[in-house]
């Protein structure tokens, strides 16, 4: 994605977080006519004990996506945290123009298929006890026929990310906007909120003038 070097988070913490805590992405690669296809899905990121970093998912059977990954397995992954409107009102002067902040990671993968019933079996266990740990017991319960039918209709899928990108745009680089656009974030929708906490966490507010008339 383009990215302006005052918005290039190179931290690989803050990627990892953002992931986890916007786990619903956007699965990206080539359909057999070479044209992108995209599946929307939540995919949970795992930092493994030789430091590697991989995505945990699964789809449909009757999505082709799995299909277009065994022929093609390198794809990207995009997962998007909070996002804003910025009014040119929180500049002390009137020669600008509205913006929009975002974080966002993008992640260059190469992806392996989970087939084998008992290794799809372990993704999903995997899986609920990041979303919902209380339904493992749940899961337990419905017994061997109706989980051996779900698995069938399911195809897993592992993906190694190769590379990644992380984009946080704050505004970083207009610090005499950094007081105002706090205050308007901090008392808005909850995106605009999480965009506040990501300006104290990133430490611009630390040295931010205050907002004259506000």
């Amino acid at each position: 994605m383009y990215m302006p070097p005052q918005f290039n988070a190179k931290d690989p913490a803050i990627a990892l977080d953002l992931m986890r805590s916007h786990p619903f992405a956007s699965l990206i690669s080539n359909d057999d006519d070479g044209l992108p296809f995209v599946t929307h899905l939540p995919l949970v990121a795992e930092r493994r004990a030789d430091g590697e970093l991989v995505l945990l998912g699964h789809c449909a059977k009757p999505n082709p996506h799995w299909r277009y990954l065994q022929a093609r397995p390198q794809a990207v992954a995009t997962f998007l945290g909070p996002h804003a409107y910025l009014s040119p009102s929180v500049y002390p002067d009137l020669a600008r123009v509205p913006t929009w902040n975002y974080l966002a990671v993008h992640c260059t993968v190469e992806a392996r298929l989970i087939e084998e019933p008992m290794a799809k079996d372990a993704l999903l266990k995997k899986l609920i006890g990041e979303h919902e740990p209380a339904y493992a017991q749940q899961w337990r319960d419905l017994g061997e026929e109706f989980q051996h039918k779900m698995l069938a209709g399911i195809m897993g899928f592992e993906l190694q990310v190769r590379a990644l990108q992380c984009k946080v745009k704050l505004n970083q680089h207009r610090r005499e906007s950094h007081a105002a656009m706090h205050a308007v974030y901090g008392a808005g929708t909850s995106d605009e909120k999480a965009l506040a906490a990501w300006m104290e966490r990133l430490g611009l507010m630390a040295d931010a003038p205050a907002a004259e008339g506000r």
